[in-house]
């Protein structure tokens, strides 16, 4: 009895530089980064707009600046920090070299909230309300940022036997799961969906649940992401099997739910007698 083998997709060939202009080259995961600040900003004014009123136009266009510092110097530093903090300690000199590539979203999601309460406490904006407003912009990135791991053919998934699974250059011979498609429908688009009904369900009432959602929601789209995804080789499988991705997102779940809880509506102001 012979067993049926399925053919796999073979990753199609696409150049790693999106743009490129004489000696200027954009690659697709920095295009990433520039589109979805971009989108992101203009999505965040569209939020700002909506009752309660928290921020104003020029304190969104300023946070801009700040948000991409945290994303950076955080999405570095907890690379450095959380995967590779051997290596690091021996080479210091390629710590904030962010071009030859790592950068970690836990990482990078401290550097942001570092940077929300740094800028909040300086403009005397609430931070809950403005930490519910920013979280449902962040899939935006998230998405576009799975999809530029797909083109650069890289963080590419566990062996499979499914009918779609893929053979990447750099993943040997054995078709594999596309899973960071996997992770930008998880991590992304669903994620901005269920922040999105929740905005429209008027859960910006109580501040602080938008926030915890996207942390909790990200932790579990991420946990289960990684179920497919193959881990980093020079990390393979932690504890009772988890990876670095998993074991960093269940404090993301546990602070997330404990922010949904906590949560509160806000008391309404009651109009005085005339």
């Amino acid at each position: 009895m012979s067993l049926t083998v399925l053919p796999a997709l073979m990753f199609p060939t696409i150049d790693p530089v999106a743009i490129a202009i004489g000696p200027l080259a954009i690659r697709w995961y920095a295009l990433a980064y520039i589109i979805g600040i971009m989108l992101g900003w203009r999505y965040m004014i569209a939020l700002s707009r909506r009752a309660p009123a928290i921020v104003t136009r020029a304190d969104i266009d300023d946070f801009l600046t700040w948000a991409t510092l945290g994303v950076i110097l955080g999405g570095r530093l907890g690379y450095v920090i959380f995967y590779k903090p051997g290596y690091y300690l021996e080479n210091l000199s390629e710590v904030l070299q962010v071009w030859h590539g790592g950068m970690a979203f836990h990482g990078g999601a401290l550097g942001v909230i570092i940077a929300l309460i740094l800028f909040a406490r300086r403009r005397k904006i609430p931070l809950l309300p403005f930490g519910d407003l920013l979280v449902g912009v962040v899939p935006i990135g998230l998405g576009l940022g799975r999809i530029a791991n797909f083109l650069n053919g890289e963080l590419w998934g566990r062996v499979t036997d499914v009918s779609w699974g893929m053979v990447f250059p750099t993943g040997g011979p054995e078709p594999r799961h596309p899973s960071q498609l996997y992770q930008a429908c998880l991590e992304g688009l669903l994620l901005f969906l269920v922040l999105r009904v929740l905005e429209v369900k008027g859960f910006r009432d109580r501040p602080g649940f938008l926030g915890g959602a996207f942390l909790a929601g990200y932790g579990v789209a991420r946990s289960i992401g990684e179920l497919f995804r193959q881990p980093d080789p020079f990390l393979g499988f932690l504890v009772a099997g988890a990876t670095m991705g998993q074991l960093l997102s269940v404090p993301m779940i546990i602070v997330g739910i404990w922010l949904m809880v906590r949560a509160k509506p806000q008391a309404k102001a009651v109009p005085s007698a005339a």
